[in-house]
C-alpha cells in the first residue's frame, strides 16, 4: 500500500471514531428542554449514512491495499 493510501485510510479511521462519538452523543440526547426552548442535535440518520460511506471506503482502501493491475495498451494508427 502506498504512503498516500496509507495516510488516506488513516484519516478515514478518524473521521469514523469522531462519526462513531457523534452518533454515541446523539443517541445519549437527541433533544432535550431548557424551559419552553428545545434543543435537536445533529440528524442521526446524516451521522449513520456517512458511518457507513467511511467504513465502505475504508473496506476499499483495505481490500485494494496489495493489489496492483497489470494491463495492455494497444496502440492503434487511426
Amino acid at each position: 500500500m502506498t504512503k498516500v493510501k496509507k495516510e488516506k485510510l488513516e484519516r478515514y479511521r478518524k473521521r469514523l471514531d469522531m462519526y462513531y462519538a457523534a452518533e454515541e452523543a446523539v443517541l445519549l440526547g437527541q433533544e432535550y428542554r431548557i424551559g419552553t426552548r428545545s434543543l435537536k442535535r445533529a440528524d442521526l440518520a446524516a451521522i449513520r449514512a456517512a458511518i457507513d460511506e467511511l467504513e465502505a471506503e475504508i473496506g476499499d482502501l483495505e481490500a485494494a491495499g496489495g493489489k496492483r493491475f497489470a494491463g495492455r495498451i494497444l496502440p492503434r494508427d487511426i
